[in-house]
């Protein structure tokens, strides 16, 4: 009957391959009066009633397969060897970006105190400025010393002439 309704369905159908609206429309009907005849046809409100099995697996036993077993081994430490590999090449990778940013941190560091020191010897070289101390000297009513007003600690006198000595003194390296 099926095979009947396909074959009068593709009957139905133009060269285009679209239907008559009658036929769709009869097509249609008898459709629906199939599906009023087979629930006619059913017994009770519920024709389908659904039994649940319990199936009890409890007695069977998995055979023991060795060559199973050895290749599961074998592919799990295959596995791990690969994941430790993996493991370890993402930690060099991340090492080495953790080196970096401490490298970009201290190189910023010592362009800081570079940039410190240069400040703090350009503040000695204007504080250190004869001119400047005379003139606060002069604001203060300091005046240059008189003959014999000045007294070294080695005793000797500082009117008289003194040779120009050189000291040894090691300079910091920057």
């Amino acid at each position: 009957m099926a095979t009947m309704a396909t074959m009068t369905t593709v009957a139905g159908m133009d060269v285009m391959g679209t239907r008559s609206r009658s036929r769709v429309a009869s097509v249609s009907e008898r459709n629906r009066s199939l599906y009023e005849a087979q629930r006619r046809n059913r017994r009770g409100p519920t024709p389908e009633v659904f039994f649940t099995k319990h199936i009890d697996n409890s007695r069977i036993v998995k055979a023991d397969d060795p060559e199973r077993r050895r290749e599961m081994r074998t592919f799990a430490m295959v596995m791990g060897v690969l994941f430790m590999l993996v493991m370890v090449y993402v930690w060099q990778h991340f090492a080495a970006i953790e080196v970096g940013y401490h490298v970009e941190n201290q190189k910023s560091q010592v362009e800081q105190m570079r940039e410190q020191n240069r400040q703090l010897r350009l503040t000695e070289a204007q504080l250190s400025d004869p001119g400047r101390i005379d003139k606060i000297a002069k604001q203060l009513g300091l005046d240059a010393p008189q003959p014999g007003q000045v007294v070294r600690p080695d005793g000797s006198d500082s009117n008289a002439p003194v040779l120009a000595q050189t000291t040894t003194t090691s300079l910091p390296v920057y």
